[in-house]
């Protein structure tokens, strides 16, 4: 079985950190936590969302969790190897508990979101966002259509079906379940714009994440027959530019007052 693989951080900027910053930006705004405050980055990977806390959000304090040392040794700020479903905090020790890309990942969802909630003091901003697997993250659903025509035992390893949470519905679901009042939802769309087809491809090739880890799996001639759909398939302009978007769902909720 193809496992997903996140451990180099320079392959995984390459492949979509790079895009996440965006759309980290623009969910650190909708969360609305005022400045001076603690925040808790879950799952922070190589440090995008924490980077926009700092510039954003004028924190009093950011600590950052995840389970990979590849990727903490690449983020910057205060970070702690952890797991989202038993993290290495006290009991509502922050105002602001978030998690961006990551949560889908864990083993246990809801596990993972009451733990953000008992993380978050009373009154306090829980909120995380997630690709949209299914239809927007236009990159990936390129990728996994051309492998599934190709080949229909792929279907088992699209983000799609492997993370159907990854939905408005079931987001506000998981909230609600942790005990969070005032759940809202809403998309987050960013362009993700290729110089050509060698900078949308290349990163496929780095082996970080559920499609590359796919890709690298693949013999050499099957790899080569799938990067030639893919290309088939893109909306390609005259200069060789692609021009697709990114579609993330974000999820927020507040931890209900003492």
């Amino acid at each position: 079985m193809v496992r997903d693989r996140w451990e180099v951080g320079g392959a995984y900027e390459a492949y979509v950190g790079r895009w996440s910053r965006a759309v980290a930006r623009d969910f650190v705004r909708w969360a609305d936590v005022p400045p001076g405050r603690r925040w808790l980055d879950v799952g922070c990977g190589t440090g995008a969302l924490t980077a926009a806390v700092v510039a954003g959000a004028a924190p009093a304090r950011v600590v950052g969790v995840d389970p990979s040392r590849g990727f903490l040794r690449d983020a910057a700020g205060l970070r702690a190897a952890g797991d989202a479903r038993a993290l290495p905090v006290r009991d509502r020790s922050f105002d602001a508990v978030v998690s961006g890309l990551a949560l889908n990942f864990v083993p246990e969802p809801p596990v993972a979101v009451a733990e953000l909630a008992r993380a978050a003091a009373p009154g306090g901003v829980v909120a995380a966002y997630v690709w949209d697997y299914a239809e927007g993250m236009t990159m990936m659903r390129h990728v996994w259509d051309a492998a599934v025509a190709l080949d229909p035992a792929a279907w088992a390893r699209d983000e799609a079906i492997r993370f159907a949470m990854c939905r408005p519905g079931p987001l506000r679901e998981l909230w609600a379940a942790a005990g969070l009042a005032e759940v809202s939802t809403r998309a987050i769309d960013i362009p993700t714009v290729f110089a050509d087809f060698d900078d949308f491809w290349r990163p496929f090739l780095g082996g970080q994440g559920a499609a590359p880890a796919y890709v690298m799996s693949l013999p050499e001639d099957r790899r080569a027959a799938l990067r030639d759909r893919v290309r088939a398939g893109l909306p390609t302009a005259a200069g060789g530019s692609i021009a697709l978007t990114a579609r993330a769902w974000a999820v927020r909720g507040v931890h209900p007052p003492a």
